[in-house]
């Protein structure tokens, strides 16, 4: 006599759902990277409140910054933060064309924040106030250029996910994927309020 084994009905559903929930593990998950790196930033904005005056005789951040520089810097990536929250409207709604076209927008913004700062830095250093010119100077560099690696390494992202929503279609792994780089740009933006506000806006008066 042989027994018959029986599985639930419910079984194959609760393995579809949790697939279904891998999407919101990968949220918090990315959540928390994004509480360590604000961690990170809170440390490299502490280092620059410690060597603000610390100038060495050197120019000081009123002599140095240009704020109609910095504002248009800063539209452009705050405007890319709408941009970006437009192509996520799009790939909800399954419209890939629209999706990249609002991604590439939000890539050349992004690209003219780069390569504004990229220019403010090269500026800087031709007339002799580079990071090595005093601790003031190092901690300016180290915390804007950290910033601008963070924007970097978004870009290279977004370029990859750009890619893949185009061989690969708006399937529930790719939403994720742009969800997550949706929570590091806006993240980026708002980091980057407060390094205007603190560095520039404040050196400036």
């Amino acid at each position: 006599m042989t027994t018959q084994v029986t599985f639930p009905t419910d079984a194959y559903p609760y393995h579809e759902e949790a697939h279904h929930d891998s999407g919101g593990n990968t949220l918090f998950g990315f959540w928390l990277y994004l509480m360590t790196d604000c961690l990170l930033f809170a440390s490299v904005f502490a280092t620059y409140g410690v060597l603000y005056f610390a100038t060495d005789g050197g120019p000081t951040p009123k002599e140095l910054f240009e704020l109609d520089y910095v504002l248009v810097e800063t539209f452009a990536l705050l405007f890319s933060s709408i941009t970006y929250g437009f192509s996520m409207i799009n790939a909800h709604a399954g419209r890939r064309g629209a999706t990249q076209f609002w991604l590439a927008v939000t890539f050349a913004l992004g690209a003219v924040f780069i390569g504004m700062e990229v220019n403010e830095f090269a500026h800087l250093i031709a007339e002799g106030a580079g990071p090595q010119r005093s601790a003031f100077l190092t901690a300016f560099f180290s915390l804007v250029g950290m910033h601008g690696l963070h924007v970097t390494a978004g870009l290279i992202w977004m370029a990859v996910m750009m890619l893949e929503v185009s061989k690969r279609g708006l399937g529930g792994k790719t939403l994720t994927r742009l969800g997550c780089l949706s929570l590091f740009w806006h993240f980026l933006d708002v980091v980057w309020i407060c390094v205007f506000t603190v560095v520039y806006l404040m050196g400036a008066m």
